[in-house]
C-alpha cells in the first residue's frame, strides 16, 4: 500500500516554517494512532521559530492538542479506538525512580525532549522520504499523528476538543503551578506577571483554591480585561507601572509571584515583589541557557523561594482528567481562553498573533 501524506506545519532549519507533506507510519508496541481535531498554539512553538530553543533538525511543531484513537499498538491496554482523549506532551516512560515516586513531570527516561517516539524513531517522513520529527514527542500541527501511550489521556466525550487541547499544556501547566508547585491556599495573595494563555490559566487556578488578591500584570489592555474576567482582582500595566513597588506599597509584598513569561529580566524582579516566606514560581520557560540575578542576603534573610515549574508539577493521566471534570463541572472557564480559531494552513498567521500579543489562545483545525 502506497503510503498517504497529509499536510504538516514543519519549522526547517535551513528553511524555517513551511507546510510540508507527511505520511504516517502505523502504531507500533505501545503507540497509539490519533486523529488529531484541534491544536493550540503555544510559546513553546514560538521559541523553536525564533531560535530561543535551536533544533538540527525538522520539525513538525505543536504539542498541545486532542482527538480520537483510530488504532492502537500491541500491548495498549490504557486506550482504544474511538476514545476521546487529551494528548499530554511531556510523555513520561513510568518506570524511572521519579515516575515510580508519583512526580512524572521529572521524568527522566521520556524521550519527548528530544523530539521523539520512546524508541528515538520518528512516525513522520515526507514525500522524499525524508523523517521529519514529532515536536516534543507529538508533532500535532497535522491531522493524524502517532503517540506514546502515555501520551494519551482518555477524557469525557463531552469535551470539546478545543477545550481538550488547551487542557494538553496550558490549563494543566498554569493550573497546575498553583496547586501543585506553590500550593496556594485560600486568602493567600498572588501577582501574575503576564496573561498570554498559561498565565490567564494561573489567574483562573488562583481564583479555583480561592486566593486574594490576585493580581494580573500585562503589556496588553485586551488580556486584562480577560484576566478580570477570569478572577483577578487588580490589573496593572507592566510598562507603567513599578510592580514590586506596587506590591510592596499596596500589599505589603505578594506570598507569590507568578512569571508566564519567559523573560530573565521580569524573573529577576520577582522577588522584589514578595513578603517575606513569600515564593517566586518560574512557570513561563525561558530561552536555553538563560541566567539572572538575585539579591542573595535578601532571599536568605526574608526566607523567600524561588521554584521551578515544569509541566505544572502535573501528571498528566491524573491532572488531566481531573481538570476536564472541574471544566464540565463549570468550575474552569476554559472557554473564555480560546481566542481565534483557525485552519490550519493559518499557522504562520498565529504565530504572528503569538508575536505581537494579539487576542488569547489561538486554536489550529486540521
Amino acid at each position: 500500500m502506497s503510503p498517504q501524506f497529509a499536510p504538516a506545519i514543519v519549522f526547517d532549519p535551513a528553511t524555517g516554517l513551511t507546510e510540508r507533506e507527511v505520511a504516517l507510519r502505523p502504531a507500533g508496541p505501545g503507540e497509539v494512532e490519533i486523529d488529531v481535531r484541534a491544536a493550540g498554539v503555544c510559546h513553546s512553538d514560538l521559541h523553536i521559530l525564533t531560535g530561543d530553543w535551536p533544533t538540527d533538525r525538522p520539525l513538525v511543531l505543536g504539542h498541545e492538542a486532542a482527538g480520537v484513537v483510530t488504532a492502537v499498538g500491541p500491548g495498549v491496554t490504557t486506550v482504544r479506538p474511538g476514545d476521546h482523549v487529551v494528548l499530554s506532551w511531556f510523555a513520561p516512560c513510568r518506570r524511572c525512580r521519579k515516575c515510580v515516586a508519583g512526580q512524572a513531570w521529572l521524568c527522566t527516561g521520556t524521550t519527548a525532549v528530544a523530539n521523539t517516539l520512546p524508541d528515538g524513531s520518528t512516525p513522520f517522513t515526507d514525500t522524499d522520504g525524508t523523517e521529519v520529527w514529532p515536536y516534543l514527542g507529538l508533532g500535532a500541527f497535522t491531522s493524524r499523528l502517532v503517540v506514546p501511550e502515555s501520551a494519551a489521556v482518555k477524557v469525557s466525550e463531552e469535551l470539546p476538543f478545543e477545550v481538550g487541547a488547551l487542557l494538553g499544556c496550558s490549563i494543566t501547566t498554569g493550573v497546575g503551578a498553583v496547586v501543585n508547585t506553590a500550593g496556594v491556599r485560600p486568602g493567600e495573595s498572588a501577582v501574575v506577571i503576564g496573561t498570554g494563555g498559561v498565565g490567564l490559566s494561573v489567574v483562573m487556578g488562583l481564583r479555583l483554591v480561592g486566593a486574594d488578591p490576585i493580581v494580573a500584570v500585562d503589556l496588553s489592555p485586551e488580556r486584562l480585561d480577560v484576566a478580570r474576567q477570569f478572577g483577578a482582582t487588580h490589573t496593572l500595566d507592566g510598562a507603567n507601572t513599578d510592580i514590586a513597588r506596587w506590591c510592596q506599597e499596596q500589599l505589603g509584598g505578594v506570598d507569590y509571584a507568578f512569571e508566564a513569561i519567559g523573560s530573565p529580566k521580569v524573573i529577576e524582579t520577582l522577588p522584589a515583589m514578595l513578603t517575606s516566606g513569600g515564593a517566586a514560581v518560574l512557570v513561563g520557560m525561558t530561552p536555553t541557557g538563560a541566567t539572572g540575578a538575585f539579591d542573595l542576603f535578601d532571599l536568605a534573610d526574608q526566607g523567600k523561594r524561588i521554584l521551578g515549574c515544569n509541566y505544572g508539577s502535573s501528571v498528566g493521566e491524573t491532572d488531566i482528567p481531573r481538570l476536564a471534570r472541574l471544566y464540565l463541572s463549570g468550575r474552569l472557564p476554559v472557554d473564555e481562553l480560546i481566542g481565534t480559531v483557525r485552519p490550519l494552513t493559518e499557522a504562520a498567521a498565529a504565530f504572528d498573533d503569538l508575536r505581537n500579543n494579539t487576542g488569547v489562545r489561538t486554536i489550529l483545525r486540521p
